[in-house]
């Protein structure tokens, strides 16, 4: 029973409230009294205090109006309430920190008070409503409306009042920013990876675009990064079994590579080389040198309006001529028609269908301020961030299952700039997506993967960097994310980022050529992050720096020579680094190998190996490998993926 001795400070009184005794007798005890905010040198409380006493006996049935849920014998350190030997009410204290949540019920006469150790305080307000004294605890406690339930109040610490403040600093979300923080918080402890993984995926959109000061940005990724502190340090120690990440011990030695080759770049694809490869009908006859020389130094900026549509599988390299103006034909028909379903929608048709509405509402917010600094896009009423939003509503009537997530107008807006043609951009914008949508799937086991097999990479590329980030909490490689998330949209300005997109689009020299870019980038700045210490937030700020400060040309040759090295050796390499690169695992009877094997050998994707794929960590004498058996964390459509 919690009985301070001192006397506490009244911050707010509220006479004509009535309690229920917390006894189990059949006589229960009602009394009216007065609820308080009172705060003690211990903390805050809410104090209810009796002025009269009546009891009710058995044969009484008491005014329906005055009948209040009985609490729960279970008591709280922080609580009191039970009668005395003469059947008077004595005070009841709640310290606030000990509440999880409350409820106004009865049209705001009746509140209910839930404690985190499960018990339960129900008052009736007599005189007045109970939203003047919810007004009042506002000062003295943080608490979020259930977006769910319009009734229920959720009481929030210091953790997820931080994250509150700064996710609504940062703008992430549509609606109710609190819903989604009180979602992190209650999934944290179970699902570490999977919703940290998850609110980095939102907050790649504001490193994307620039748009806080770094206190916001600070706070956040050290809150996120206290959440998934995985300590390698014993080789096999569990991670969270709910999410079957297991640490395993290495095996073989550490692979020595040879010195990275040279690998100069070419020049771009001209108009007399792009003309020798078609057939007087119009088709490619060699589809793949071109590829290799659009690799070798992408493709002359007068020929990207036709090329894109062939690399982006508007067009087949077979087709020729004619062929290619009835795809056009029908494929602008297919838009139009797509591009009617959303215009027709009714205002009552909308207002019922809820995932639809979410999803044009983000689009919305995101197309108003996607690349606006552009001149294709700069200024007010400007008709191209129509086009864009048509466009990526268009794509939420062509793939409802994906729809749109923040990050996808990040994609298309290069191709809109450069096909200048709504219809064009479309269809070139679904084949991208063809390639990268694992990157905005729900479950986000594309992105999971990703960034494990990228720490795999390090492990034989750079094992000094790889021992590093472990050891300052970065295995992770989260501050990666947002290269993979938008494939570097916002690490290059405009036209180095059309090159590097077509040069990874050829899918040479192997399909996770992204990977080994990002690897490139990293052995560039091991040194600065070794040698000034950084922890996982400056990693976090350094790589976000990098933004228009990465040279391109140099990156792609040291890309394609790392790829090199790994082939030189490639007897050597373990199987998980093999299946990367593209080569076929040694040892077939591997069983995680084979489902990493099978995701990177699907024909119809992509870049992105599946959930099963798995990373090794050998800088430490130990990887990260992903359960078989993960459940996905359910993300909020006004995320809809991130």
């Amino acid at each position: 029973m919690f009985e301070p001795a001192e006397q506490g400070k009244d911050l707010f009184l509220q006479v004509g409230v009535v309690l229920r005794g917390g006894n189990t007798r059949e006589d229960e005890v009602h009394s009216s009294g007065t609820l308080n905010i009172v705060e003690y040198s211990f903390g805050k409380c809410i104090e209810w205090k009796p002025t009269e006493d009546f009891v009710l006996s058995e044969d009484q049935d008491p005014d329906p109006e005055w009948s209040l849920v009985d609490t729960r014998t279970s008591k709280s350190h922080g609580s009191s309430g039970s009668p005395d030997s003469l059947g008077r009410s004595r005070n009841v204290k709640i310290l606030l920190s000990e509440l999880r949540s409350f409820r106004i019920n009865q049209g705001g006469q009746q509140l209910i008070f839930y404690l985190k150790d499960g018990t339960t305080y129900v008052a009736f307000f007599h005189l007045v409503k109970a939203e003047t004294f919810i007004n009042s605890l506002k000062t003295y406690l943080h608490f979020v409306k259930s977006r769910m339930d319009k009734n229920l109040y959720l009481v929030m610490n210091e953790v997820s009042h931080a994250l509150n403040k700064s996710f609504a600093e940062l703008d992430l979300f549509q609606e109710n920013t609190s819903d989604y923080v009180w979602k992190f918080m209650k999934n944290l402890h179970n699902r570490p990876y999977e919703t940290t993984l998850e609110a980095f995926s939102k907050l790649a959109d504001i490193w994307l675009y620039k748009e806080t000061k770094r206190p916001v940005e600070e706070a956040v990724a050290n809150l996120l990064n206290q959440s998934l502190s995985i300590d390698v340090s014993q080789p096999h120690a569990s991670i969270g079994c709910a999410d079957e990440y297991e640490l395993l011990e290495e095996l073989g030695p550490a692979i020595t590579l040879p010195p990275c080759p040279p690998c100069p770049r070419g020049q771009p694809l001209t108009q007399e080389q792009w003309d020798s490869f078609k057939d007087p009908e119009g088709r490619v006859t060699d589809p793949d040198i071109v590829k290799d020389i659009i690799f070798r130094g992408g493709i002359a900026p007068s020929l990207r309006y036709e090329l894109w549509k062939f690399l982006l599988n508007y067009y087949p390299w077979n087709s020729t001529h004619t062929k290619r103006l009835e795809i056009k034909r029908k494929k602008t028909d297919e838009y139009f028609s797509m591009k009617l379903q959303w215009k027709m929608m009714t205002p009552i048709q909308e207002n019922q269908f809820s995932d639809y509405r979410d999803r044009k509402n983000l689009i919305e917010k995101d197309v108003n301020r996607t690349d606006r600094t552009h001149p294709y896009y700069a200024g007010d009423n400007n008709p191209h961030l129509g086009q864009l939003y048509d466009i990526l509503m268009t794509y939420v009537m062509y793939n409802f299952d994906l729809g749109y997530v923040q990050g996808m107008n990040d994609l298309l807006s290069p191709i809109l700039c450069l096909m200048d043609n709504e219809v064009d951009a479309f269809w070139c914008f679904v084949g991208f997506m063809e390639k990268v949508s694992t990157n905005f799937e729900m479950d986000q086991a594309g992105m999971k993967a990703q960034l494990c097999q990228l720490h795999t990479l390090l492990t034989a590329t750079e094992p000094e960097l790889a021992h590093y980030l472990n050891r300052h909490d970065s295995g992770n490689m989260f501050f990666c994310f947002r290269w993979l998330l938008v494939l570097f949209k916002r690490e290059f300005n405009a036209l180095d980022i059309m090159k590097l997109w077509e040069v990874m689009w050829t899918d040479l020299p192997c399909k996770n050529f992204h990977l080994l870019l990002c690897a490139a980038i990293l052995d560039t700045e091991k040194k600065t992050l070794i040698e000034n210490q950084y922890g996982f937030t400056e990693i976090l700020k350094h790589i976000n720096d990098l933004s228009n400060h990465i040279e391109l040309q140099w990156t792609l040759s040291k890309a394609e020579g790392i790829y090199h090295q790994l082939m030189s050796v490639s007897n050597e390499l373990p199987d998980r680094i093999r299946v990367i690169i593209g080569l076929e695992p040694l040892n077939k009877s591997s069983r995680d190998i084979e489902l990493v094997d099978e995701t990177n050998n699907d024909n119809t994707t992509h870049e992105n190996p599946s959930s099963s794929s798995t990373g090794e960590n050998n800088a430490d004498t130990t990887n990260i490998r992903f359960g078989n058996n993960e459940v996905s964390f359910e993300r909020g459509l006004n995320l809809s993926y991130m």
